[in-house]
Formats: C-alpha cells, structure tokens, sequence
C-alpha cells in the first residue's frame, strides 16, 4: 500500500487547552445559575432590579447620615447647610444622644460597668458548656456565674445572694441522700421541699446575719430601673436557660406511662401552647396579684421570667417530644438489653440522640423567645420599643422613627445570628463524631 493511502498518525500529543469561556469560570456559574432557564433568567432579572431599587434609595440615605446633633430639627438644619434642602438623610444623632437609654433604659449612669460586666462573665461562663474544647473543669465556674450576676445586676448584700445559692447546695446533697436511701421520686420531693423551707425561713434571716458581721455590698437597683436590651437579655437569657430542662421533663412526662404524668404534662402544654404569650404576660402583670397574700410585693420582671420561661418550655417540650419519636424503636429496645433503668437509659442513650435530632428545633424556639421578649412592652416595661416611645415623646427627638428601629433591629440581629451559627456549629460538630 502506498504512503498516499495511510491515514494521518499524530505522532505528538497537542498541548492542554483551557475550556471554552462558556463552561468556565463565572460565566459558567451565570449560566448555570442565574440563567439556566427563561423562567430563572427573568427571576434574576426581576431581583437585580429591586436589589437595585432598594439599594439606591437607601445609600443615600445612610451615605449623607447627621451623627452629631441635640434635636431633629437641628439635624435637617446641619442637612440644609451641608447637603442640601430635601436630600434624604438619616438622623443618626439620636443613637448618639440615646444609645445609653436604649440599651441600659433607666439604669443608674454611674452602674453602667454592672450590666457591662455581668454581660462579660456571662459569656466566658457559658463557653465551657457549649465548647466542648474547654476543661469540664470549668464547669464549676458555670455553675457559680448565675448567682454572681444576679448579685451584680440587682446588687445589694452580696451575702443575701450567697445565701440563697446555698439553698441549691443543700437541695443537691439532700437529693443525693434521699435517692440512695428511698428512690428517686422521694429524692426529687424532698430536696425540693428542704430547699423552699429553707429559702422561705432560713435564707433572708442567714443573710442579714452574715452582712451585719461583714457588711459587703453594691448599691441596690430596683427591676422597674432595667430597660432596653438589658431587659431584653435578662429576660431572653432567663427564659432560654430555665426553659430547656423544664421543657426536656415536661416531654419526658408526656411520653411517660404514668397515667398521672402523662395527663398532667399533657395538659399543661395544651393549655400553654393554646393562649398567646401576651395573654400569659397580662395575667403575669394584672391577675396573679389577686391570687397572693394582701400586701405581696411579687417583683413584675420576676413574674415575667416565670410566664415566659413556662411559654417555652411548652413549645421545648413539643420539641423535643418530636426528637424522641424520631428514634428508631431498636435504640429504646437497646437500652433495655444492657440492663438500664429508665433515668439511665435516658440520660446515656435515649436523650442525647433525641436532643441532636431536636437541635434546630430548639435553638429556633429561642431564638423566637428572645424577640418576643419585645412583648414586655404592654405590660409597662421599657423593652428597647417601649424606650423608642419615650425618646419620642420629647420635644428633641418627636418625629424620629426610622433610625430607632434599624438601631434595635441591628441589635437583635446580632444575638439572634449569633444563636442561629452556634446551632449549625454544633450540627457539623456532631455530625462529624457520628459518622
């Protein structure tokens, strides 16, 4: 055969090329994303257009904000002189003038380092029970810092607050005394009636005592005097942290053969989940007094706490109820066969795999929670919304809406973030350790 009749025969390879611009890139990704479609291209069309229509309407706004000025009006006078008459602009100043009322609400100026402080403590108490990386150790320290912040916040004798953290000391021992000796129901009641006696008759009288022989103290701050987002966390922090064991109990009461337990546990959720929370926070705040002793002085913000931490406990506990009928019947069946009792078996098996199943659920009960915390204001307390109507109700500020409530919005946004990315940190986390 001839060399005419040989078909060609590459005898190097080409070098690599690049693909096509189009199946690279960012052009690739608009493509397959943006307009994969006729349907999806008019979509982003139609978004770009109000991204666009938002934001040029709201850069100017906040690009030509007035930080320093003592009124409204004198804010649109510094407006008139530098930017001109009618340009939209933001009256910030009042953030400057007010920031204090807005998060500390009518607490002493010269007490401001106590909420500053208590915020502090409480975040570096809190991390050795939500990062496993640090020492169980410093557990001890998680437990004392409840008390150190009431005492900071409410102040008075610091030997008041000692005395009544003792109270739990001896409910914890007496607990473990009654269950070694009678069980475990006996040990529940009874540390729990030791405590209250002791807290109704012991610690008030202990107290005094300890503080006429050693007089320690910080000024006393009345809970009316709390406001804007000190109220809001005191509130929200309370009613997370109360909220979640009672809500694991009142899902573990519904789920129980009891038949006493179980209606019981039923019938408080139903009827908590049934009534809006305003209606729980007006009967906090008007009704229960008619249920106390003439001349009970029952602290407002106390009652709040109570109301709110029973609202999410209820939802918590349904919650959570989910979790533990998520579980495969085998894990219960599992437990039973290595010899466990039922509180065992829980705590070691049932509960934890319930409780991560339960994960989002949870966190988005408090996360909720902590907003509705704005409720408060309806009931007299000067929440962050209730303080906007004051600050409006002066002369200097009348007429101001829209920069106090990006304020508080910015201000919620950041705990409520913060609480949605520990949730999905904690998901990985434990994702990560099952697999």
């Amino acid at each position: 055969m001839s060399d005419k009749n040989v078909s060609f025969v590459r005898t190097k390879m080409l070098p690599q090329s690049e693909p096509p611009i189009g199946q690279r890139g960012v052009v690739k990704w608009i493509r397959e994303n943006l307009f994969s479609s006729w349907l999806n291209a008019i979509l982003t069309l139609v978004s770009i257009w109000l991204v666009w229509f938002v934001v040029s309407h709201l850069t100017p706004w906040f690009a030509n904000s007035v930080w320093a000025a003592e009124s409204l009006s004198q804010c649109r006078e510094i407006r008139d002189a530098t930017i001109g008459n009618g340009v939209p602009s933001a009256c910030f100043a009042v953030i400057t003038d007010r920031w204090q009322q807005l998060l500390f609400g009518f607490y002493p100026n010269t007490e401001y380092w106590r909420p500053v402080l208590a915020l502090v403590l409480f975040v570096v108490g809190i991390l050795p029970a939500l990062f496993t990386a640090i020492p169980r150790k410093f557990l001890i320290g998680t437990a004392v810092t409840p008390f150190v912040l009431f005492w900071l916040l409410w102040g008075g004798s610091v030997w008041t607050t000692a005395a009544g953290a003792l109270g739990f000391v001896i409910g914890y021992y007496a607990f473990k005394l009654l269950t070694d000796r009678a069980g475990l129901i006996v040990g529940v009641g009874g540390a729990v009636g030791i405590s209250f006696a002791y807290w109704l008759f012991a610690a008030g009288p202990l107290g005094d005592a300890l503080h006429s022989i050693l007089p320690i103290g910080i000024q006393y701050v009345e809970s009316k005097n709390f406001g804007g987002f000190t109220l809001s966390v005191v509130i929200g922090v309370s009613g997370i942290i109360l909220s979640l064991p009672l809500g694991i109990l009142l899902a573990l009461g519904r789920k129980s053969d009891m038949f006493i337990v179980n209606k019981l546990s039923t019938g408080f959720i139903e009827v908590i989940r049934g009534v809006p929370l305003i209606v729980w926070l007006f009967t906090a705040s008007l009704i229960l007094n008619y249920f106390l002793p003439p001349g009970t002085n029952f602290d407002l913000m106390l009652r709040v706490i109570i109301m709110v931490t029973l609202f999410s406990a209820a939802y918590i506990a349904e919650v959570v109820r989910g979790g533990l009928a998520a579980l495969p019947k085998g894990q219960y069946e599992a437990a039973d066969s290595l010899g466990l009792d039922y509180w065992k078996s829980m705590r070691l098996i049932i509960l934890p795999q319930a409780l991560k199943i339960s994960i989002p659920g949870i966190v988005n009960t408090f996360i909720g929670l902590f907003k509705d915390t704005t409720l408060v204001v309806f009931i007299g307390l000067f929440d962050p919304i209730g303080l906007t109507n004051a600050i409006r109700a002066s002369t200097n500020w009348n007429g101001i809406y829209w920069e106090l409530y990006v304020f508080i919005g910015l201000m919620f946004f950041v705990f409520c973030y913060s609480m949605g990315r520990y949730s999905l940190y904690l998901e990985k986390k434990l994702q990560r350790e099952h697999r």
